[in-house]
C-alpha cells in the first residue's frame, strides 16, 4: 500500500472511530427517534448545505441540533457514516432514500454511487419509479440507465402498476420520462442538459469508477492555464459560459470562470442569473459555489421570480435549504403574487415545502387571485401538501 493510500485509509478509520466515540461533538442530528452526535467541522467540510447552515445565524447553528424530518434513522446513520469515512455503503433497500438525502445535502459522490446501485437493481415493475426518481433529483446517469432499460425490455414497464402509480403521483415527471423515451438513443444522456457520462461510457463494473473511488475524488483547484485563457474572453462571453455551467451543474467550471473574473450577476436569457439556473436544475454544489461568490439570492428574473421560487417549484429541497440559510426571502412574491410556498404547494413538492415552512414561510400568503398555498394544493389535488399545510 502506498504512503498516500495508507494516510487516506487511516484518516477514514480515525474519523469513523470519532463518529462512534462522539467525543467533542457539537451538533446533534435528529431523525424521528434517532439522535446522532456529530462534529460540526466534519459536516461542514463534506456538505455545502451544512456548511451554509453553520456559517449563518440559523436556529441549528445556535441550538446545536439539526432536525431532519424526511430521513429515517438508518439512512441518517448511513449518511453520517459516509461523511466521516467517505466510504459509500453497498445498499439494497435504502439506496433510493440515501440518494435523496445525498442530493439534499450536496454529497455528489455518494449520490453517484447510489445511482450506480439503483441502475444495477432495475426491474420492469420498478423502472418507472426509478425513472421518476432520476428526473426529480437530476440524476443523468440513472436517467439514461432507466430509459435504456425500458427500451431494452420492449416498453413493458409502461404496462405495469408501477407506471400507472407514477402517472398518478408524478405526472410532470412521467411526461419528462416519456419525452426522453421518444428521443434518439444517442441524445438520452443529454436529455436534461448534463454533461455527465451515461452508463454506455460509465460501465457499472468499471473499477475505475467504483463508489469508493468516486467518493475519494475531490475536484482540483482551478487550473492556472485555464483561468488565464478564460480571462482573455470578453466579459459577455464569460457571463454566458457561467450561466451554461450553472445549468449543467458544472461546479468546477464555475470556479474557473469566477476565478477568471466572470460576473456572478450576469444575465442572458429570461433575465435569469446563474443562480436562478442552478436552483431551477437542482444543482446544490453549483448553487453553493455561486452563493459563496456573492450571487444575489433574491435576484428577480423576467417573471419576478427569485432562485428560491425555481428551487421550490422543482422540488429541490437541498437548494431550498441552501438558499434560505443564505438569507433568501421565503416570502418573496413573483409577478403573480406567488411565494415559493405557493409553487411548492401547487406542484406537490413536499420536501421543499417542509424546508420553507421551517424557514417561517407564510402559509397564509395570498396571490393576486386571493389564493393561499393551501388553496392551490387543494385545487391541484396534492393531498400530502394539503395535510402538511393544515397541520399546526
Amino acid at each position: 500500500m502506498s504512503a498516500a493510500a495508507e494516510v487516506q485509509r487511516t484518516a477514514a478509520v480515525d474519523l469513523g472511530a470519532l463518529l462512534d466515540a462522539g467525543d467533542g461533538a457539537v451538533v446533534t442530528l435528529v431523525a424521528g427517534e434517532t439522535r446522532l452526535a456529530a462534529h460540526r467541522a466534519v459536516l461542514a467540510a463534506r456538505s455545502p448545505v451544512f456548511r451554509a447552515m453553520f456559517q449563518h445565524d440559523t436556529l441549528e447553528a445556535s441550538c446545536g441540533e439539526v432536525r431532519i424530518a424526511d430521513v429515517g434513522g438508518p439512512v441518517l446513520r448511513q449518511l453520517l457514516s459516509y461523511m466521516y469515512t467517505l466510504q459509500a455503503p453497498q445498499l439494497t433497500d435504502t439506496a433510493r432514500e440515501l440518494l435523496m438525502a445525498a442530493d439534499k445535502y450536496g454529497l455528489s459522490a455518494l449520490k453517484a454511487a447510489c445511482e450506480q446501485q439503483l441502475a444495477a437493481q432495475l426491474e420492469v415493475e420498478t423502472a418507472a419509479a426509478a425513472a421518476v426518481l432520476a428526473v426529480r433529483h437530476s440524476c443523468p446517469s440513472l436517467t439514461a440507465a432507466t430509459v435504456q432499460f425500458i427500451r431494452a425490455h420492449d416498453y413493458k414497464a409502461m404496462a405495469t402498476q408501477g407506471w400507472a402509480d407514477a402517472v398518478f403521483e408524478y405526472p410532470k415527471d412521467i411526461v419528462e420520462v416519456s419525452r426522453l423515451l421518444g428521443e434518439p438513443p444517442a441524445e438520452t444522456s443529454a436529455g436534461r442538459g448534463s454533461s455527465s457520462p451515461s452508463p454506455a461510457t460509465w460501465p457499472l463494473g468499471d473499477p475505475g469508477r467504483s463508489p469508493a473511488a468516486a467518493a475519494r475524488h475531490t475536484p482540483p483547484p482551478p487550473d492556472d492555464a485555464t483561468v488565464s485563457r478564460l480571462r482573455s474572453l470578453s466579459q459577455q462571453e464569460r457571463g454566458r459560459r457561467l450561466i451554461q455551467a450553472a445549468k449543467q451543474g458544472a461546479a468546477e467550471q464555475l470556479r474557473e470562470l469566477l476565478a477568471a473574473g466572470a460576473d456572478v450577476r450576469a444575465r442572458v436569457e429570461y433575465s435569469r442569473t446563474a443562480l436562478h439556473w442552478a436552483a431551477d436544475r437542482g444543482h446544490v454544489a453549483a448553487a453553493s459555489c455561486l452563493v459563496g461568490a456573492g450571487a444575489e439570492v433574491d435576484a428577480r428574473d423576467w417573471r419576478g421570480r427569485t432562485p428560491l421560487h425555481w428551487a421550490a417549484e422543482g422540488g429541490h429541497a437541498g437548494v431550498v435549504r441552501l438558499l434560505v440559510d443564505a438569507s433568501a426571502d421565503p416570502n418573496a412574491r413573483d409577478g403573480q403574487g406567488r411565494t415559493p410556498l405557493h409553487l411548492a404547494a401547487m406542484w406537490g413538492r413536499a420536501e421543499a415545502a417542509a424546508e420553507l415552512l421551517l424557514a417561517r414561510a407564510d402559509r397564509g400568503a395570498r396571490d393576486e387571485d386571493g389564493r393561499t398555498p393551501l388553496d392551490l394544493a387543494r385545487q391541484e389535488g396534492k393531498q400530502e401538501l394539503v395535510d402538511m399545510l393544515t397541520q399546526r
